[in-house]
């Protein structure tokens, strides 16, 4: 019973607690990207957590295997690989989905959420805990993900879920009985009104990031948590970085003198 409530504390954690995107303030890049339509928000989502996980257990099973010193190196060729493995797989079967997408997702190798996992959980943890600890991350990355989207979306195209059955064209030609997402522009025009077409551009994306921000820290600081921060203190690793070595030795130096 433990071991199950711990492996459901390993999954919770990447949704609210320890949000990649609204509370540890990674991967900001894609989030910001890709997310001007919930479509685009969810295929980036999905493609990250398989890599995720996948990547997550193979470097689990490699952990006492991969030397210390090129640890990195190894990390970023096991997660390129599945990150090819998915980039063919999305260009075969979904290729609306890839050209939407783009360059990011290749992008997804050197995705900090990925890279950070594996360092900061994967390479010290057991197969079935790492396994758990990348579908959590990856679920709230996906989840995070969607809020920017639905927002952009909606005030931004006058759309939801524009284009999904290019993303279920797995699953069938009519799934949902062909439904293709809401449009509502043509309810705006009746009463004068069109999208906020700044939404789905860059300065929106930031915009709608901001505020989404502000209330994780918010919702987080009635819960008696610390705010997410830009910096050191929400790097997955900071501490392997060279930067915060250096940072420290000269503190300690400097306290001897004195």
């Amino acid at each position: 019973m433990a071991e199950k409530k711990s492996l459901g504390k390993e999954f919770t954690k990447g949704l609210i607690k320890e949000n990649p995107v609204l509370r540890l303030v990674l991967g900001t890049c894609p989030t910001l990207a890709v997310t001007t339509s919930v479509t685009n928000a969810i295929g980036m989502g999905v493609a990250a957590t398989i890599v995720l996980v996948c990547s997550n257990i193979v470097i689990s099973l490699l952990r006492k295997v991969i030397p210390s010193k090129v640890r990195i190196p190894a990390y970023i060729v096991v997660i390129a690989a599945f990150v090819t493995i998915v980039q063919m797989l999305v260009k075969a079967f979904v290729p609306a989905l890839d050209t939407a997408l783009g360059a990011f997702l290749p992008l997804i190798v050197v995705n900090c959420i990925i890279l950070g996992r594996a360092e900061a959980f994967a390479s010290k943890n057991t197969v079935l805990y790492s396994a758990v600890d990348g579908l959590g991350m990856g679920v709230g990355f996906t989840a995070a993900l969607c809020m920017m989207g639905t927002v952009r979306e909606i005030l931004g195209a006058g759309t939801f879920l524009a284009g999904i059955q290019d993303l279920l064209v797995l699953f069938g030609d009519n799934v949902f009985g062909g439904w293709n997402g809401l449009d509502f522009n043509n309810a705006l025009s009746t009463i004068g009104l069109q999208p906020i077409t700044i939404f789905i551009l860059p300065a929106g994306g930031f915009f709608v990031f901001g505020i989404l921000m502000a209330t994780a820290n918010r919702i987080a600081e009635g819960r008696g948590k610390p705010k997410a921060e830009l910096g050191c203190t929400s790097c997955p690793m900071a501490g392997h970085c060279n930067k915060n070595k250096d940072e420290k030795c000269e503190g300690t130096d400097k306290e001897a003198t004195a």
